[in-house]
């Protein structure tokens, strides 16, 4: 526990992982028995039999504290109705429409930062995670709700929504006892604390904004019908799935309630804002950390004329592809998730592991008895040497035109990553999150040159539901990414 709670997220897995082996049952909080795994065969598993292997109690419950009960939050049944509803609201088509709002947006953030680099004499320091992020709220507002946040102009006052985000996602410098108390006894939660009061506030926050969403496009809806016209054609995610939810060929039993597409309002709002801010930050680090790299894609970036790409156009930039994937390998925003076996289970395995009292087997199989919590760390697979050989630590997005056979065992959904998970249970936004992505990266890598503005050492990863950059000697400043930014002068 200490090793966990005073290194960067995935460095103390990956060190067992070198002593023990890819899977090891051991024994945790209150001498309960857990399982570690980074077994491929045993993920592809655990990950395909999701009616099985849920989110423990302690999981769900802080979801829904933040998200409510929405598709993050549901499992079983309940799950699959909600994402039978919501699938059509996240296809190709759907993101193709969507590609113009991700571009307009950051095209807009580029203006922004340009008018930083002229007031500061052609280089601007800026903290570029939350400008991303206000650009990305911008993003989730119009194209999850039709929404304008305006979130990036200076002129318009912090959203309530920004501020809440903000509070809610600014990651704690240390995990307490208290939060250790909390996950495992419930019964702690109603002794009221700074963290509780926060996370309280911004879920009244999100609720109220949802049901303001929910009764505008429902009204929008009853008044086209009381007139007789068609139902309104939006082409943002909440209209998509409110439609979905009122087509005639949805049996009554499957639709969702008012209560469940209102719990989706948050996930869309966390999750296509929190997710690939997070991400794209991540990048710009990545990029400032190997130039030539960083001028690569700019040379590339540079043969497509125009400043409003199309989806096709940004899926057809080869290298752009390469940094996006190895950025998503890397810096994956979400370093870990847990499951919880539901049922008595044997979970077939690849290679011999260490059980619970420090012996090998090697059976082919682990037993795991009901209510074992089972925790899968993304990152540690994602930058496995095992599986992407000696220099998978690198940023190398070369790399992606040569992948080593071993990695196609992973069992992602998108690009032989855990970055989106895998089964039943992968992230239903991960078109929308690419794309936005690769709209921002282009956007912002043709109009300027990045440099870190602080010692590389200085810049550290901690995690609340996402992995945030902090500074390292000045955590309790929250969210930093201080980048050196000056225009791209082209010969």
């Amino acid at each position: 526990m200490k090793e966990i709670m005073d290194e960067d997220n995935s460095v103390p897995q990956e060190r067992w992982a070198d002593q023990y082996g890819h899977t090891i049952m051991y024994r945790g909080f209150l001498g309960m028995d857990r399982l570690w795994t980074m077994d491929t065969r045993a993920l592809n598993h655990i990950m395909t039999h999701s009616f099985v292997y849920q989110k423990p109690s302690q999981a769900r419950r802080n979801l829904a504290r933040i998200l409510g009960k929405g598709v993050l939050f549901t499992e079983g049944d309940q799950h699959r109705q909600q994402r039978r509803v919501m699938n059509p609201a996240f296809g190709p088509a759907q993101i193709r429409a969507l590609t113009e709002i991700f571009v307009e947006k950051s095209i807009e953030l580029r203006d922004v930062w340009n008018d930083e680099v002229s007031e500061s004499q052609d280089v601007a320091r800026i903290n570029v995670i939350k400008e991303i992020s206000k650009m990305t709220l911008d993003v989730i507002g119009l194209a999850g709700f039709n929404y304008r946040f305006d979130a990036l102009k200076a002129e318009v006052p912090e959203n309530a929504l920004v501020t809440a985000f903000n509070q809610l996602f600014d990651p704690q410098p240390r995990i307490t006892f208290m939060m250790i108390l909390r996950n495992f006894f419930p019964i702690f939660s109603i002794i009221p604390d700074k963290q509780t009061k926060r996370f309280d506030h911004a879920q009244d926050v999100m609720r109220r904004i949802g049901m303001e969403l929910i009764a505008e496009k429902k009204g929008e809806i009853l008044h086209k019908a009381a007139e007789g016209k068609e139902k309104p054609h939006g082409r943002d995610l909440l209209t998509l799935l409110l439609k979905a939810n009122m087509a005639t060929d949805l049996p009554e039993n499957q639709r969702l309630s008012d209560e469940d597409v209102l719990a989706q309002v948050p996930t869309f709002l966390v999750a296509g804002h929190e997710t690939t801010s997070t991400a794209t930050t991540w990048c710009l680090y990545a990029l400032t950390q190997a130039p030539e790299v960083q001028r690569k894609l700019r040379e590339e970036l540079y043969t497509l004329d125009t400043d409003t790409p199309t989806m096709d156009q940004l899926n057809n930039l080869p290298y752009l592809d390469n940094v996006v994937r190895e950025t998503l390998r890397l810096h994956a925003p979400v370093p870990a998730t847990t499951r919880e076996a539901t049922i008595d289970d044997v979970i077939p395995v690849g290679e011999p592991f260490v059980d619970r009292y420090g012996q090998i087997q090697d059976t082919g199989s682990i037993k795991i008895s009901k209510g074992t919590p089972i925790f899968i760390p993304i990152l540690a697979i994602n930058r496995s040497k095992k599986l992407w050989g000696e220099d998978a630590f690198e940023f190398k997005p070369e790399r992606w035109d040569n992948l080593p056979d071993a990695v196609s065992s992973i069992p992602g959904v998108w690009g032989h990553l855990l970055t989106f998970l895998g089964g039943p249970r992968a992230c239903i936004g991960y078109r929308f999150s690419l794309i936005e992505m690769k709209a921002l990266v282009y956007t912002l890598v043709r109009a300027f040159e990045f440099e870190l503005a602080v010692p590389p050492e200085d810049i550290q990863k901690k995690s609340t539901i996402v992995q945030r950059p902090i500074l390292r000697n000045a955590p309790i400043q929250g969210s930093q990414m201080p980048l050196l930014l000056k225009r791209v002068k082209r010969a």
